[in-house]
């Protein structure tokens, strides 16, 4: 089977964790928390954290571009679960024994099925020809999206296949301090994983569009630099959380020199997300985006409707992006 994306099993927190039996503040029917130590994680150590790269962890939700049926396509995360029995027993094990380590999966028979195009990440484990779930139970993978397919509705808003296309928000060549929207061919996207967000994803902390003319914009990871990042020490990273005009995100992802990347979220640290203004928005925009496909051979009339909203703010610029409204 062919394994697809960079998105690995879980990404580890830059300290050591524990678990704590309260309610989880991320994960609704979850009775316990996964909290940092200040202790730092060894493997951040020996992949040299304090020279890594520090950007914005952001509140979406993960899409990575490769080919299908031989043109670039979009591809939305999918992770296989387990049934609701199998998830029962999983849940009850995870219980008395305080770990899910130990616990026996027979994959063939206590996941959900998933669609014949679904690819498991390409970190994924394997054992005896068959995939190991993460410790959520979780068996990562993605699924190309379909224009058809509602589920994946305002992912395939943020793409054009007659086009070659996507919507996607990233620092200003010129100006890094400013954003842009701007339409992208997705062969430049290829083999990269983005973050989804907008009106329609995970609660929209962002403030994207309205209900009545929803924005999605697709964000490259790694591409919003954090430009006075804190040290790596559990009180530093909680003070400029709580303190710092910076700290208005989600969390960090610190991506080191031999590729390995670590992250830290405001979970971790008992802080509330989301927690006033993100500083997302404390950044203006700028709005490049094609007023017609870049393909010749592509029909006027698949350009779709956000790409034409859009289009018709080309060269607008906001305050932020929570500022750019879309007319119907």
């Amino acid at each position: 089977m062919r394994r697809l994306g960079s998105v690995q099993q879980k990404i580890p927190c830059v300290f050591l964790t524990e678990v704590k039996e309260e309610a989880s503040r991320k994960r609704d029917g979850q009775n316990f928390q996964v909290v940092a130590t200040d202790t730092v994680n060894p493997l951040a150590v020996e992949s040299d954290i304090h020279r890594a790269l520090a950007t914005e962890k952001l509140d979406g939700t993960c899409c990575y571009v490769t080919l299908y049926r031989g043109e670039p396509y979009l591809w939305a995360r999918l992770d296989r679960k387990p049934t609701k029995q199998a998830n029962k027993k999983f849940k009850k094990y995870q219980y008395f024994q305080k770990t899910c380590i130990g616990f026996t999966w027979n994959v063939e028979e206590d996941f959900r099925t998933v669609p014949e195009s679904w690819i498991p990440a390409r970190r994924v484990q394997y054992e005896s020809g068959h995939p190991v779930p993460d410790v959520h139970g979780h068996i990562p993978g993605w699924v190309p999206v379909d224009s058809c397919n509602q589920q994946y509705c305002w992912h395939a808003s943020v793409v054009d296949y007659d086009a070659r296309a996507a919507l996607v928000l990233r620092p200003n060549g010129e100006d890094e301090a400013l954003l842009e929207i701007a339409s992208v061919p997705l062969t430049e996207l290829m083999e990269q994983a983005l973050e989804l967000i907008g009106t329609n994803v995970n609660g929209n902390p962002y403030g994207l569009g309205s209900k009545k003319n929803p924005l999605h914009v697709l964000v490259p990871h790694g591409i919003l630099r954090i430009r006075n990042a804190p040290a790596v020490e559990y009180h530093q990273l909680r003070s400029w959380f709580q303190e710092n005009d910076e700290g208005r995100v989600e969390g960090i992802v610190w991506h080191c020199n031999d590729g390995v990347l670590v992250k830290i979220h405001r979970h971790h640290l008992g802080l509330k997300w989301p927690d006033g203004d993100a500083f997302l928005n404390s950044r203006p925009v700028v709005v490049h985006v094609d007023q017609f496909p870049s393909d010749p051979d592509a029909s006027a009339d698949s350009w779709k409707n956000l790409f034409a909203a859009l289009a018709g703010l080309t060269g607008c610029r906001f305050s932020s992006i929570r500022d750019v409204q879309l007319e119907a």
